[in-house]
């Protein structure tokens, strides 16, 4: 599972990483220290790859009556996730890439839990997940603006992560981000790229409990904690 991350990034390292031709939202970017379910998230679609977009956490499939139903949907299992009424046409046609430098994880030691911060161990690269996204509007009003929704593709865990939980995000290399984009792309071969990704790509370290409260954010939430 993956419940909170972080979206602390510059600007010229999403350019360095995604090319200089990669359009960043109108309205600025983001400094997210802790992301939760329904707060907005940095992607970048398969129907404009080259410009990154702000899309609310939580997927809403069209055919839902209410957008409550977001929140228990922020993540979506890999497997089977073609046959999901929820995800099937998503994974399909509906492709995306989820943007952050970091994402937390709890490690439970008895009957305690301590947050950790996971991120990649190559400094210059960024987090890039495997995720899926709809357009919702309201049936019940005309009017209703249209909204965009995301969910992070989960999957078994690598090395690094089996200490801390049995789920963990599908992470794409810079191979196949670019074919995780690609509308054509066959079914089958779009599931091969949610595999467990290779060991020695992240590295983690405790972070204070505070981050457990959403209320909390801030440059405080990436500190090593020392008991």
């Amino acid at each position: 599972m993956c419940g909170r991350y972080s979206i602390v990034i510059p600007a010229a390292k999403l350019q360095q990483v995604f090319g200089p031709d990669l359009q960043l939202p109108a309205g600025g970017l983001p400094e997210n220290y802790n992301v939760a379910p329904t707060q907005n998230g940095l992607v970048i679609t398969g129907n404009q790859p080259d410009r990154l977009v702000n899309f609310r956490w939580g997927l809403v499939p069209f055919w839902a009556d209410d957008l409550k139903i977001g929140a228990r949907m922020i993540n979506a299992r890999s497997e089977g996730i073609e046959s999901k009424p929820s995800f099937r046409k998503a994974i399909r046609s509906r492709r995306c890439l989820v943007i952050g430098d970091s994402f937390y994880e709890w490690k439970r030691t008895g009957k305690e839990k301590q947050p950790h911060r996971i991120l990649p161990k190559n400094e210059n690269d960024l987090l890039v997940m495997a995720g899926i996204w709809e357009s919702w509007r309201d049936k019940r009003d005309p009017e209703a603006e249209l909204v965009r929704t995301f969910s992070i593709i989960t999957t078994a865990p690598n090395l690094e992560m089996k200490s801390l939980h049995n789920r963990m995000p599908a992470l794409l290399n810079h191979e196949q981000r670019s074919a995780w984009l690609d509308p054509d792309l066959p079914l089958n071969d779009t599931l091969a790229l949610l595999e467990t990704p290779p060991d020695e790509v992240l590295r983690h370290y405790p972070v204070p409990k505070a981050v457990g409260n959403v209320r909390n954010n801030g440059p405080a939430l990436h500190e090593q904690f020392s008991a």
